[in-house]
């Protein structure tokens, strides 16, 4: 059978405020392709699509509580670049530099879910779906600096073309430099320097001498007292000059095209990449959400019943409001929850609350309930709350209220839920009541489960004659004045109008005259309901007083038993004191024992020497064994002996009333560690269950004797050290060969004098950078070091102070 498709209408979006929800979702998402699939994010029409998309919020949420968090770092919306490049587009050199941050992206992401696909299985399917591109990345890497300017290794034709631009610039640089130092040419200069003006090289000419200075005029200063002159000499130098940096620009461009051509053969699998980094990013702000919230998963494939604990409504909570969270049932025959009380008491909130957590459920959402609940996945929600009025089509609020009545039961079928606030309430109302009733029989006779708010008195009373329908109410604080928000199933609410018209300002004349008119206008309906209610109330006062009864109880039969184990503790320690009193008097008769046989030796009667010396020696044994035994027994009374007693356990020894580490265990005794150096070796029937918890040892001691030390240093270098153009570029290498090239360039470093170095590894996965910061903290040439700046390459690079 086909699944039907679930409905909810705009109208009820917005009632229960949906949208909140997917906004806090694309919040904590980090990237912008995830944050659009959140916002988009479907109702699931099968218990089955639901069950697996929280299965998958599941597996996220489990690597959330081990700190670990998806590595997405580098992640940029390339889509509209990608599709360029696969169109024959050429891409900027930042494009290009991003698109590497994303192909590395996809690698660290696969290895680190890959890693852990046993807990992850379904996040590892979704990043089977992202490539692996790592060498096109690598390429594009090394084609580019740190600052983002293209690198000579990028192409030879390019190295060669800035080779020849670079040496024209040293010619003309050489021959303005003996230009400069000519005593006939100075006196013309405005100042004694040379600079670039449209790219080409000029000097700054006194106006005056214009016609002494044989060159071109390329510029001039605002007042025109300054020429900036190409002398003719450098001309032809200068249009070699231009022809070669026309010719970098090219091959530049070739680079760049290349790289984008690459880029767009491989768009397919790039793009399908950033998808499944979407789906990602998604499942993970699913899991922060649900963090943030509290959320739990109700049960809810076969279910009818709804038992809803401790619910909170989510858009309070994502406020950080403080949340009375309620428990919402309806079991049984119950379909309709109908929920009275005073206004502002909370009835909207828990209606919407309700509502709310069924749409993100059938989103596939963890609602904010405790575990233990259960929710049925609803066909459709439908709700009316708020001012229904329709200025537009001249319709009040009630028959705008009526028009909406009649379209929600025009929609609904069997696996509805229905909100409505204030049914009928803009009426009068003995025929409000009669349309509300007639409404919510007819809904429940489609199978739409509905909950209610309301304050006619009808409408409570009918949960005393149709088991369909229960009662709910919001509690009032009469002694403070004002609502509880504590929500309590099959009692119905006052609605507390007069009081809450005293709390703002109403004068207590009118109140008063108001309660006056409120008895006597009562019918025999409301006396009614107000006995039923007052019986109510008796039994709850008993049911109370039953329960402190039982409490009393239950502290009495606490004490009773601390006063048993009291009196078994002195009843042993006393047998314990009698044995040892007999042991004391065993080893006494021992040694007047003694005396007695060295009499006897010096008659030389043997035989009654070993006589009396069997029969003392096995009286003192047996008197010892008992205190032994008593001692023992007592120790297991005060604190059960550890289940596993294994070397390394941390345990309680009644003789020294501490706890201590069991070192070695042989028979039926264990070596302990006292604390320092104090080791003891006592009977196992000491030992007993922990008091504290062991004292955290440090896993890796060395490594932090090695921290503490690089702390030091770095306390005593100094905070800065600037960027050098003494620099060794790794990236590409193994991290082997990177570490061999490093070595052997500190070491000319070293020999050559060099202050500061910088060392270019790039981004890549972090590995080699990892690598040679590790070889760097424990290298003798190094003084410190730290990160590059944005301006000098950032992380993927390392600026080094040598040792003078």
């Amino acid at each position: 059978m086909k699944p039907m498709t679930v409905q909810i209408s705009q109208r009820t979006l917005e009632d229960l405020g949906f949208a909140d929800v997917l906004r806090a979702l694309a919040q904590r998402c980090r990237t912008e392709p995830g944050r659009e699939r959140v916002l988009a994010r479907p109702f699931l029409d099968t218990p089955e699509a639901v069950a697996e998309a929280l299965a998958l919020v599941a597996e996220t949420r489990s690597l959330s509580q081990e700190q670990f968090s998806l590595p997405l770092g580098g992640v940029t919306d390339l889509r509209t670049p990608i599709g360029h490049a696969a169109k024959g587009g050429m891409l900027e050199p930042r494009q290009l530099i991003d698109s590497a941050q994303l192909l590395f992206a996809f690698v660290r992401t696969r290895e680190a879910l890959d890693e852990r696909r046993a807990r992850v299985p379904r996040l590892v399917e979704i990043a089977r779906r992202l490539p692996s591109l790592e060498p096109l990345a690598r390429r594009i890497d090394q084609c580019f600096e740190p600052d983002g300017e293209i690198s000579d290794r990028a192409s030879p034709e390019l190295r060669e073309a800035r080779d020849r631009a670079r040496g024209l610039h040293r010619r003309i640089k050489s021959r303005l430099d003996e230009l400069l130092h000519d005593e006939t040419f100075l006196p013309k200069l405005r100042e004694n320097y040379y600079t670039l003006r449209n790219g080409r090289y000029v000097v700054p000419v006194v106006a005056n001498y214009r016609s002494e200075v044989d060159g071109i005029v390329h510029n001039a200063s605002q007042t025109g007292q300054t020429l900036f002159m190409e002398p003719q000499a450098m001309v032809g130098l200068g249009n070699d000059l231009a022809i070669a940096q026309s010719e970098v620009a090219e091959e530049e461009r070739k680079v760049l095209q290349a790289l984008s051509d690459q880029l767009g053969r491989e768009s397919e699998r790039i793009l399908e990449g950033l998808d499944a980094v979407a789906e990602l990013d998604e499942a993970e702000s699913v899991a922060i959400l649900s963090a943030d919230l509290g959320a739990s998963t109700p049960a809810f494939e076969n279910v009818t019943d709804m038992q809803l604990r401790q619910l909170r409504h989510p858009r309070l909570v994502l406020k950080g409001a403080e949340v009375v969270a309620n428990d919402v049932t309806l079991t049984g025959d119950a379909k309709a929850l109908v929920v009275s009380g005073p206004n502002a008491g909370g009835k909207t909130v828990t209606l919407t609350g309700v509502g709310l957590c069924a749409l993100m459920l059938r989103a596939g959402l963890p609602i904010p309930v405790a575990e233990g609940s259960r929710m049925p996945l609803y066909r459709s929600v439908h709700s009316t709350v708020g001012d229904a009025q329709d200025l537009e089509q001249g319709l009040s609020t009630f028959s705008a209220h009526v028009v909406m009545l009649r379209d929600i039961i025009g929609a609904v079928g069997e696996g509805s839920l229905v909100l409505i606030d204030e049914i009928a309430a803009d009426t009068d109302p003995r025929e409000g009541a009669a349309i509300a009733i007639a409404v919510l029989e007819e809904l429940m006779s489609k199978g739409v489960v509905v909950l209610v708010t309301t304050h006619l008195e009808e409408l409570k009373a009918l949960a005393h004659m149709d088991p369909r329908f229960l009662n709910a109410r919001v509690g009032f604080d009469s002694k403070r004045m004002a609502p509880t928000y504590r929500l309590q199933i099959g009692a119905a609410g006052q609605s507390s109008a007069i009081e809450m018209a005293a709390r703002v300002g109403l004068p207590q004349n009118v109140c008063e005259r108001a309660r006056e008119l409120s008895v006597s206008a009562g019918g025999p309906l409301t006396k009614a309901l107000a006995a039923a209610e007052e019986e109510r109330r008796k039994l709850h006062e008993e049911l109370e007083r039953a329960r402190v009864a039982a409490q009393e109880a239950e502290a009495l039969r606490a004490d009773l038993e601390k006063q048993k184990q009291s009196f078994e503790r002195e009843r042993r320690a006393r047998m314990m004191q009698f044995n040892d009193d007999v042991h004391a008097a065993s080893e006494h008769a021992a040694a007047e024992v003694q005396k007695l046989l060295t009499k006897l030796r010096a008659e030389q009667n043997e035989k009654a020497l070993a006589e009396a010396r069997q029969q003392l020696q096995q009286r003192a044994d047996e008197a010892l064994k008992r205190a032994q035994a008593a001692k023992a027994e007592l120790f297991q009374v005060e604190a059960p002996g550890p289940a596993n007693l294994k070397v390394g356990a941390w345990v309680h020894h009644s003789g020294l009333n501490r706890d201590v580490e069991i070192l070695e265990l042989a028979d039926n005794h264990a070596v302990v560690s006292a604390g320092g150096a104090l080791k003891m070796r006592v009977p196992i029937t000491e030992l007993s269950g922990a008091r504290t918890r062991k004292p955290q040892q440090a896993k890796f001691p060395e490594r932090q004797k090695q921290d503490a030390a690089l702390k030091r240093a770095a306390s005593a270098a100094p905070s800065e050290v600037e960027a050098t153009h003494f620099r060794c570029d790794v990236r590409g290498m193994r991290a082997d060969d990177a570490l061999a090239e490093l070595e052997s360039f500190l070491d000319r470093g070293m020999r050559s004098g060099e202050d500061a170095a910088l060392v270019i590894h790039g981004h890549g996965t972090g590995a080699l950078k990892q690598a040679i910061r590790d070889y760097l903290a424990a290298s003798p040439y190094i003084r410190m070091y730290r990160p590059g700046e944005g301006h000098e390459g950032g992380d993927g690079v390392t600026v080094v102070a040598l040792r003078a």
